[in-house]
């Protein structure tokens, strides 16, 4: 028996709009659904008339429940895997499901879709060449050593975080890698109440200190001044060669 497929489906971050046809497709088509929260997935799922019951598949039984998944694959069942919000995996569970059915030489498939750190980063302004995605920093252990190392990147960083340490993450950031540091933190990303915010790290803090914290956040803060300085080459360097087309 041939064994089915996983899918990997991104999901909108906010605007309905934005989930792709193909996405709804597959959601029809497979056996299985997991959902990080079905409760959020439940009205997604509704609005687009993907009448299937949906399994919960989180960072708290992920490890249990993946070999349970790993079965229904090798049954020839097709598992589709969404998160609540995005792509799977990318700050959300999914890596171990995706590592442990690989092992089980059983195929995965990623659609391509929403994830909130590349418009963020685009509209950022900010070099986009070259970017390292640091995903939600450590909350008290190791958080200091990776903020020193972060010190000395050159490519432009791009962090999640939440409403309630926004304030003091944007703090830290000034700290070690000073105030003056060019950076973007864009919130609410699709949503009605969008919004971005550009300038220093220190105008930046000043802001949200003096307007209500609500939503999800994207900070994208520039790398050292060899990375502003290689991001504003590049830039020159690619308008040159679209000029020469």
């Amino acid at each position: 028996m041939k064994a089915g497929t996983l899918y990997l489906v991104p999901t909108p971050i906010g605007n309905l709009e934005d989930m792709t046809f193909r996405a709804i497709r597959i959601l029809k088509e497979v056996d299985v659904i997991l959902a990080e929260d079905t409760r959020t997935s439940a009205p997604m799922l509704k609005h687009f008339g993907i009448d299937k019951k949906a399994y919960s598949h989180h960072q708290h039984n992920e490890h249990k429940a993946t070999s349970e998944v790993i079965k229904f694959l090798k049954q020839g069942q097709n598992v589709a895997l969404i998160s609540d919000a995005g792509t799977p995996a990318i700050s959300d569970p999914g890596f171990f499901l995706v590592r442990e059915v690989l092992k089980n030489e059983i195929e995965v498939n990623c659609l391509p879709g929403a994830t909130a750190f590349v418009p963020a980063l685009v509209n950022s302004g900010l070099p986009s060449d070259q970017f390292v995605f640091e995903g939600f920093l450590p909350v008290k252990k190791g958080r200091q050593t990776r903020l020193k190392l972060l010190a000395n990147e050159e490519r432009t960083m791009i962090f999640y975080e939440s409403p309630h340490r926004l304030l003091k993450t944007l703090t830290e950031f000034a700290e070690f890698l000073g105030g003056d540091r060019q950076a973007s933190v864009s919130r609410e990303l699709t949503k009605m109440y969008e919004e971005t915010v550009r300038g220093t790290l220190v105008e930046i803090k000043s802001h949200f200190e003096n307007n209500i914290l609500k939503g999800e956040f994207v900070i994208c803060v520039s790398g050292g001044k060899v990375g502003e300085e290689r991001g504003a080459k590049n830039a020159l360097s690619t308008k040159e060669n679209y000029y020469k087309k």
